[in-house]
């Protein structure tokens, strides 16, 4: 008992009815945990071991909501690794749903005790007209407190990306008996063993899903990393030495791993914000400190790492490599004679987008979600059908769920990020953080906008939407860490002739 009470949050602790709650639990999972080992049922037994880990993140959470955070990015990111090997079970999949409820409550209850600072958005009331992810604005926000929490938030993340992204790597090149169970539920047997073949050639590959379900999500989630670690090398290379070397090792693995995951808008999507980045960070750079030469410098030092990860897969896995680089000349190339580049960049989002108005209810639509990722567990949950199959595009989807009032919501909604993102981007201009802040409102702006126009799925993966909504909270709270900068480097009663605007903070 006192071993429980131990255990709790302070502020649990003094109640009996809290600390009788836990200890009764803590009984029942031991006699579960007994019966499972008892009748050789290791499922089972897994689940019990799962729920001892959530009950003591819970605690750990309750206790501090800036660790609760990252226990919900590293669950968020390696959630699809437990359903493929436990059936697929729906109580994995909104786990990470629960821990984010508690690091809300825990992160209330720190703001009630006045421990954090507010925010509110400029761009609060459109965003407000739709959702469960958005209050992670609110949580990066008062996450930065110090440059010293903003080095720790990516350097986490990064860690998790060698992690992921090594073993998305692995997989692409053994196959997906790797990291995939014998068996796999029948929701995501496909999902986890696709392969393509290059239309000219005839090589065959394997589409890699690492730690998720899909090769999808691990596309996605490879995008977002590449656009924090181009940023994050960035600001390292103007405003700390340490973890350099760290930050461009993970920008050669992400390289590959875009590569071999045989995504062609991933790598679309990676080569071209790359190449944008560039370009901003040398306007953005400090000019009047001279330190113009250093971004090029970090420019040079990223494609040299992008060349030399590129170079040992070649050495390493000629065949692996070759085999991706065939399909996307084949089906990129407009000279090729099975090019799809007008069709899947043009032609076929057109296509899907004017087919939303082929339903009679456009101008109203069906509903929230009926053609959402995840109707399938619905459906069969309810035993029901969905009321209409939908179409690929995202606008086209926004349309059918909620008419054209909907889609207009929804640009009205993007535009105010958009527009609010970039005024804080001008404010870091000639800053450390400029590259930063730069690729997170590149992030906002490519995912709300062109890949939604083209699919809505990337927008409802829980993996790119949650780093959406915590990296604008990190993008606004980058220009108080400027100024703090500015305050404990100038000589006292120094006056600041472009001091920040912090309308947004109270």
């Amino acid at each position: 008992m006192k071993l429980v009470a131990q255990a709790l949050p302070a502020n649990l602790r003094r109640s009996p009815l809290a600390v009788l709650g836990f200890l009764v639990l803590f009984v029942v999972a031991a006699y579960k945990a007994a019966g499972f080992v008892i009748a050789d049922d290791m499922t089972g037994l897994a689940f019990v071991g799962m729920a001892f880990v959530v009950c003591a993140i819970v605690i750990a959470i309750l206790n501090d909501w800036r660790k609760g955070l990252y226990f919900f990015l590293a669950w968020l990111l390696f959630e699809d690794l437990a359903r493929k090997y436990l059936g697929n079970n729906m109580v994995i999949y909104f786990a990470k749903d629960f821990l984010l409820l508690v690091v809300y409550i825990s992160f209330l209850t720190a703001y009630r005790r006045k421990e954090i600072t507010g925010f509110r958005p400029p761009f609060l009331m459109p965003l407000l007209l739709f959702f469960y992810y958005v209050p992670l604005l609110f949580v990066g926000y008062a996450l930065i407190n110090s440059e010293a929490e903003l080095r720790r938030f990516f350097f986490v993340n990064l860690t998790l990306a060698v992690i992921i992204s090594g073993l998305g790597i692995a997989q692409a090149i053994l196959g997906h008996t790797f990291l995939n169970p014998p068996t796999l539920a029948d929701d995501i047997r496909e999902l986890s063993t696709l392969y393509r073949v290059a239309p000219i050639s005839g090589l065959t590959f394997y589409r890699p899903t690492s730690v998720f379900v899909s090769t999808g999500r691990f596309g996605n989630f490879l995008l977002v990393t590449w656009l924090m670690v181009f940023g994050f090398a960035g600001y390292l290379l103007l405003r700390h030495k340490r973890g350099r070397t760290f930050a461009f090792v993970v920008l050669s693995l992400t390289a590959a791993a875009l590569v071999l995951g045989s995504s062609r808008g991933v790598v679309m999507w990676g080569g071209g914000s790359a190449l944008v980045g560039s370009l901003a960070f040398v306007w953005g750079a400090p000019w009047r400190q001279r330190e113009v030469v250093r971004v090029l410098r970090t420019l040079q030092r990223a494609f040299a790492g992008v060349v030399v990860g590129i170079a040992l897969l070649f050495f390493l896995f000629p065949e692996a490599l070759l085999s991706r680089v065939a399909f996307y000349s084949e089906t990129l190339s407009p000279s090729s004679s099975a090019s799809e580049l007008q069709n899947r960049t043009w032609d076929y989002p057109v296509r899907n987008f004017l087919g939303a108005f082929g339903y009679e209810r456009w101008p109203y639509g069906y509903g929230i979600g009926t053609t959402s990722l995840g109707t399938q567990y619905v459906a069969r949950f309810f035993h029901t059908k969905p009321p209409v199959i939908g179409v690929e595009s995202g606008f086209g989807t926004l349309v059918v769920e909620m008419g054209i009032g909907g889609l207009l919501l929804w640009l009205l909604m993007s535009f105010a990020i958009i527009l609010s993102a970039w005024r804080v981007v001008k404010k870091l201009k000639g800053t450390p953080w400029f590259p930063i802040g730069f690729m997170i409102f590149w992030y906002a702006g490519v995912l709300l906008i062109p890949i939604t126009y083209a699919g809505m799925q990337p927008y409802e993966d829980f993996v790119p939407n949650a780093y959406l909504w915590l990296l604008l909270g990190v993008l606004f709270r980058l220009p108080t860490l400027a100024v703090s900068a500015q305050f404990a480097a100038a000589p006292p009663g120094a006056q600041f002739q472009q001091p920040f605007q912090q309308s947004w903070t109270r």
